[in-house]
């Protein structure tokens, strides 16, 4: 009976422990809609940036190509391998002879 008592007692200093803590009050939606728009100005500006050194770096290369006397390096993208314009239908892509014979 005693462990049970010890228990009991136990437990409701637990749930006092608890139940005084306090929790952070949740954000409201004016708060959660500033800190978005915020956060989406600041990755507008961090764009334009990088667009604006990516297109300085550019002209400097060109420049400094042009004063070399070199063409400047295109895309290293290479275009896709032109396609076979034969068509082998309903052969399952068997190339398959105009004369072979048939049973």
């Amino acid at each position: 009976m005693k462990k049970i008592t010890a228990t009991l007692i136990a437990g409701l200093f637990a749930t006092a422990a608890f139940a005084q803590t306090t929790t952070a009050p949740a954000p409201t939606k004016a708060e959660v809609k500033a800190d978005a728009k915020e956060a989406k100005a600041d990755l507008k500006a961090d764009t334009k940036d990088a667009k604006a050194t990516l297109k300085a770096d550019t002209k400097d290369a060109k420049a400094a190509a042009k004063a070399d006397g070199k063409t400047p390096v295109k895309s290293s993208v290479k275009p896709p391998a032109e396609v076979s314009t034969t068509t082998h239908t309903g052969t399952h892509g068997a190339d398959v002879s105009a004369t072979a014979k048939t049973k």
